[in-house]
């Protein structure tokens, strides 16, 4: 199933995968609990602390 969410936390406790998607490009996937806790891509951890 795909779910495509701006909602984060609905994002990190049902999901078994996660994808950052921005400007159409993928910049980050991987599980909710290595996304969440360490954040790869810049624009992903911009994008977090307004989510949480």
């Amino acid at each position: 199933m795909l779910i495509v969410t701006h909602e984060m936390a609905f994002a990190r406790d049902v999901s078994s995968k996660v994808i950052f998607l921005h400007k159409g490009l993928v910049k980050e996937e991987g599980t909710p609990e290595h996304m969440f806790t360490h954040p790869n891509s810049a624009r992903f951890k911009q994008f977090l602390p307004n989510v949480r």
